[in-house]
């Protein structure tokens, strides 16, 4: 796929997250959702350009659950992958070593891709990985609107203001084991489900479909997808296979 691809949907669809949040906040099963006993902690990391507020009703929903939630503590992804990796590894086994259990990772857009790569890196830390709208296959398979904001942080990267990423990530060797694990499997004791949307206007979903992992297909714009009642029994139905796999 060319890193040029660009989503096939019109961009104003992602127009839909209003909807689509009201469609899950008016849903009476999202808010008498059981709550789980012992269930396993999470970490949320948010997409590109936005933050761990981005995540805030995905979050509640999850200690309404059950969940201890953890953020990824961005402000704005927009870093290094590398440097942000290494930032998530540490906070992931620091949260399974205090829990007790391994951590379940949401990612959605590039942090999709970020958790992807944890969970590589940690599988005996790692419980689940759940993707949303994340461009495993070819991170610049995007928009033309988001490709030009890409090129745009990349510059201010080379000219070395500190927490961006640079044109050095696309091929440099700073990024090339993240790109080398970003396509590798994901262990087989990792319940791995990459969420995508054909009328997905920020992404193109073909860049979404993780070979490695199960695929589901929802209605949903890009942005709504933290916000849409299909991604959360998506992601109900993920934990809950984890934690059985867990209980043994």
């Amino acid at each position: 796929m060319s890193a040029q691809a660009e989503a096939a949907a019109p961009l104003w669809g992602e127009l839909r997250y209003g909807a689509e949040l009201a469609s899950l906040l008016a849903d009476a099963s999202v808010h008498s959702t059981r709550r789980r006993e012992d269930a396993q902690p999470v970490l949320l990391v948010p997409g590109f350009m936005a933050g761990d507020a981005s995540l805030v009703v995905l979050r509640a929903w999850l200690r309404r659950r059950g969940h201890p939630v953890a953020s990824s503590g961005m402000l704005v992804n927009v870093d290094c992958a590398e440097r942000i990796c290494a930032r998530l590894q540490r906070r992931v086994c620091d949260l399974a070593e205090r829990s007790g259990r391994p951590v379940a990772l949401i990612g959605q857009s590039r942090g999709g891709a970020l958790a992807r790569v944890v969970a590589v890196r940690e599988p005996e830390h790692v419980s689940a990985l759940v993707t949303l709208g994340s461009p495993v296959q070819d991170s610049l398979a995007v928009a033309p609107q988001v490709l030009r904001t890409v090129a745009w942080v990349a510059r201010l990267g080379d000219l070395r203001l500190p927490g961006l990423f640079s044109t050095r990530c696309r091929d440099g060797d700073c990024c090339a084991e993240f790109r080398a694990q970003l396509r590798a499997p994901v262990a087989d004791g990792v319940v791995s489900v990459a969420v995508h949307s054909r009328s997905d206007a920020i992404v193109d979903w073909r860049a979404c479909l993780d070979p490695h992992g199960e695929q589901v297909e929802v209605e949903s714009s890009h942005c709504g997808m933290s916000v849409h009642r299909d991604v959360y029994r998506v992601i109900d139905d993920v934990l809950d296979r984890s934690h059985e796999l867990l209980r043994g």
